[in-house]
């Protein structure tokens, strides 16, 4: 979603905000049509699963999707997808919320059908401190997470590996789909506990992390229900699923012969191989 909206935010001057109602998730804060407005985002970052945007005005603009959240942009020549994507239905208009125009004449809508989304205006320097932001663990693509990491993260754990991967003060930005993808890349089971895990099956989420979420980046995310890129397409990467939503369907790695089951762990369901993933 970042690198969808950058072409349009980055370095852009906002002409005009319009936010169509007074909250999302969370109330938007005092003023933030009259703070945004003329301000120039000086780029795009992520942190975890917020998209962060610096403002020449020393705040930033700081994003959260949520569940349903996407942006749509009008106004630049269609971006070329590296893969062949599905296209996604229109989003309803009622569910518009927050409309950016920049100067070079962009026009970004957030759309956000349970409003599970919210958007906030943040200090730059404080950052780092605040509480969305000060206990998040490393980025899953950077140096910082790596096999000792994770070994510090799983010793003396009860909970399976899937539950502590959820957990944003171990790894940051890692959701449900990809944890599953994850595990039965690495063929490491969600259920037993992580401090059992070997060093070895360790290094393997590791590396399965990394190339699940290169995968998937390249192929423009994980579509369900309503969520879109920024282009309005739907991510590709869900016609590559191994295990997620193949519930009774035979496990795809080569020689296994199991079927993929489905429990339900915090609420959240988990797809998985018992034959391979042990």
């Amino acid at each position: 979603m970042r690198r969808g909206l950058e072409p349009a935010l980055a370095g852009a001057r906002l002409a005009r905000v319009e936010a169509r109602r007074p909250d999302l998730r969370f109330p938007l804060p005092q003023g933030f049509v009259q703070r945004l407005t003329g301000s120039r985002i000086e780029r795009l970052e992520r942190r975890g699963k917020f998209i962060i945007g610096p403002l020449d005005r020393g705040v930033s603009l700081v994003m959260h999707l949520g569940m349903t959240g996407r942006f749509e942009i009008a106004g630049l020549p269609p971006a070329k997808p590296a893969v062949p994507f599905v296209r996604a239905a229109p989003a309803n208009p009622k569910h518009a919320h927050v409309v950016f125009e920049t100067e070079a004449g962009a026009r970004v809508t957030f759309f956000d059908a349970r409003r599970f989304g919210f958007m906030d205006l943040i200090e730059s320097t404080e950052l780092a401190s605040h509480p969305w932001f000060a206990f998040m663990g490393p980025e899953p693509l950077e140096g910082g997470f790596d096999e000792a990491h994770l070994a510090r993260a799983f010793a003396g754990r009860r909970q399976g590996a899937k539950t502590l991967l959820l957990d944003q003060r171990i790894v940051a930005g890692l959701g449900n789909i990809y944890v599953c993808e994850v595990l039965h890349r690495a063929r490491v089971s969600p259920i037993g506990p992580a401090s059992t895990i070997s060093r070895a099956a360790r290094a393997r989420i590791v590396a399965a992390v990394r190339s699940v979420l290169d995968a998937a980046i390249e192929a423009g995310g994980s579509t369900l229900r309503d969520y879109a890129g920024a282009d309005g397409a739907l991510g590709y990467f869900q016609h590559r699923f191994e295990v997620y939503g193949r519930e009774g369907e035979a496990c795809r790695r080569r020689g296994c012969g199991g079927v993929v089951s489905r429990i339900v762990q915090s609420g959240r369901s988990t797809f998985f191989c018992p034959r391979c993933q042990r």
